[in-house]
């Protein structure tokens, strides 16, 4: 099952739709929609797709409790403006939503730090797409760690917990840790590139990670995701440094993340599973290899 360090327990098993309208209480009382909650809280806005990787067993499922959820102000959904065709709902924390996790950590609406305006002016901002590529790219992750006995999702941090953290130094955005058992475990920061700045502005983001593993004494890798192949290409030239560990991959595949797609930077195929990535770069002992969330910080 995967987990994620924001809501500090499983996802659930897929279950079959509860057809009876809840009423706005019997949200608080219900496992998967408070941890839909805290997910939207943590990471902002998911799309109907990702919810549905996340914690439920299809879309028709996923669809008919989002509509009740929605309708009872849990959720708040929005359709970002396309040139062409429709955009999946995309939703975010909704009031009664943010009532349900204020009383779970008693607080009040104002002290959890929702506002509406706030998150429905995602549906105007330029970093949309980013921000729904990089929890895309983990909900991926969650999906076949639901989909494949002995895989888990450890770890999913968002830019703002990172920065948080590690902001002195470095603004990934996200960083998280993947478990495959009988292959090995590894945690890592997200670099996930639209193909929107040029690729020196990228290499210049390595001087940062290269400070934090000298400063921490963790050299934590990073993954570098990237649009198309000639992007990919063009990055690995500059992506090169002798203080971080960095692999790149490209979603023109029909397979994700956690699967073959990996390609450490300095070296030659064959592309690497994600959780094979710490063979290639901790070969001695790498469950013994400390994460950042362990380790000294400066």
């Amino acid at each position: 099952m995967a987990t994620t360090p924001a809501m500090g327990g499983s996802l659930p098993s897929p279950s079959p739709p509860n057809l009876s309208p809840p009423s706005p209480s019997s949200v608080s009382r219900n496992n998967r929609d408070r941890m839909l909650c805290r997910l939207l809280a943590e990471h902002r806005v998911l799309t109907t797709g990702q919810l549905t990787d996340l914690a439920f067993p299809g879309t028709d499922t996923a669809e008919h409790r989002l509509v009740i959820l929605h309708r009872l102000g849990v959720v708040d959904r929005f359709r970002p403006h396309r040139r062409q065709g429709s955009a999946p709902y995309h939703y975010v924390l909704g009031p009664a939503g943010a009532a349900v996790l204020a009383a779970e950590r008693g607080v009040t609406v104002k002290q959890l730090g929702w506002r509406p305006d706030r998150l429905l002016g995602l549906a105007a901002s330029q970093q949309l797409a980013h921000l729904v590529g990089v929890n895309g790219f983990f909900c991926a992750l969650a999906r076949a760690a639901r989909q494949q006995p002995g895989t888990t999702l450890v770890a999913w941090w968002p830019a703002q917990r990172c920065a948080a953290r590690w902001g002195a130094l470095v603004h990934p955005d996200a960083y998280g840790r993947w478990r495959e058992q009988g292959v090995a475990e590894v945690d890592f920061f997200l670099e996930y590139d639209r193909g929107t700045e040029p690729t020196a502005r990228l290499a210049s983001k390595l001087t940062g990670y290269a400070d934090l593993a000298h400063a921490t004494g963790i050299a934590t890798p990073l993954l570098v995701w990237l649009p198309t192949p000639a992007r990919e290409a063009a990055a690995r030239r500059v992506l090169l440094h002798p203080a971080v560990r960095v692999a790149t991959a490209t979603p023109l595949t029909t397979r994700g993340p956690a699967e073959a797609v990996w390609l450490p930077v300095g070296g030659s195929g064959p592309r690497r599973r994600l959780a094979a990535l710490a063979d290639a770069w901790y070969p001695h002992d790498p469950a013994q290899h400390p994460t950042p969330t362990e380790g000294r910080h400066p």
